[in-house]
């Protein structure tokens, strides 16, 4: 069984309760809302409210996107996580999403794990205090500095903050990465786009690329969810597309409906 979830950037020109009556609609567990689309976050409303009509359809606020390039920490930094801490737990939310510099600075051996230690070490107290968990995701790009889950996983045990940080496992970004270590132990989240593309290669693959996963995905979706089940992981599984032909659907219901439905098909 998948428990499936919604990103808002997936349908990124629903409004907040359009993506909640869509989840609501699909049998979703839960939505991700994000502070980088056109729209406010919460189309501008409270979130003490917003949080409280997610509840009353029955979804979770599984997190709240995103503090970019948190492994760059600097006091601005920390005023904007902790901005979105404030948002997020007045919502209600179970995490917050961090998401790594990816511009091909601060890549050096060394320097790249020094700078997630920092960041990690200044995050962790902030996230207990908002009672969250930080949801770190690793994107496979080369030109990213936290590229491999497997630094990941260094950075947090070297904080001891094993639970109070997760990883997200992206199925586009461990494609991108070479794959690697599952590490379900430390997943609480999957991403699942599907790549149908057959011309370009996976070095060249970008985010416009990401679609709806259906037949012909080059990513392994449904491999890596069921490996990730296999070793015990039973958390939630969003899609996160960010194609514009995905973004353009009129009614992305069926769409989505037909994807859930081969995922859980194919993973049966």
């Amino acid at each position: 069984m998948i428990r499936f979830a919604l990103n808002h950037m997936t349908v990124a020109r629903l409004s907040f309760r359009e993506l909640v009556d869509l989840s609501r609609s699909l049998g979703c567990t839960g939505v991700e809302v994000r502070n980088d689309l056109p729209q406010p976050l919460f189309d501008g409303m409270d979130p003490a409210e917003a949080g409280a009509f997610l509840r009353d359809a029955g979804l979770r606020l599984l997190a709240v996107a995103e503090v970019k390039r948190f492994n760059d920490w600097s006091p601005d930094k920390e005023a904007e996580a902790l901005a979105l801490m404030r948002i997020a737990s007045a919502a209600g939310a179970e995490a917050v999403s961090l998401i790594p510099r990816n511009d091909n600075l601060g890549m050096g051996n060394g320097e790249r794990q020094a700078a997630l230690r920092v960041a990690l070490k200044a995050l962790k107290p902030m996230l207990e205090d908002h009672g969250l968990v930080g949801m770190v995701e690793p994107l496979g790009f080369e030109i990213c500095a936290l590229r491999y889950k497997s630094e990941a996983v260094e950075g947090i045990e070297a904080v001891a903050g094993a639970g109070r940080f997760k990883l997200v496992h992206d199925t586009f970004h461990h494609t991108l990465a070479h794959g690697g270590p599952l590490f379900p132990e430390h997943t609480g989240i999957v991403h699942v786009s599907g790549v149908v593309d057959q011309t370009v290669g996976i070095a060249d693959m970008r985010d416009p690329h990401r679609v709806l996963v259906t037949r012909g995905d080059r990513l392994g979706n449904v491999e890596q969810i069921a490996a990730l089940q296999a070793a015990g992981w039973s958390g939630p599984v969003s899609f996160e597309a960010f194609s514009p032909d995905v973004h353009g659907l009129t009614d992305p219901f069926p769409a989505l409906r037909a994807s859930m439905d081969y995922l859980e098909r194919v993973h049966a």
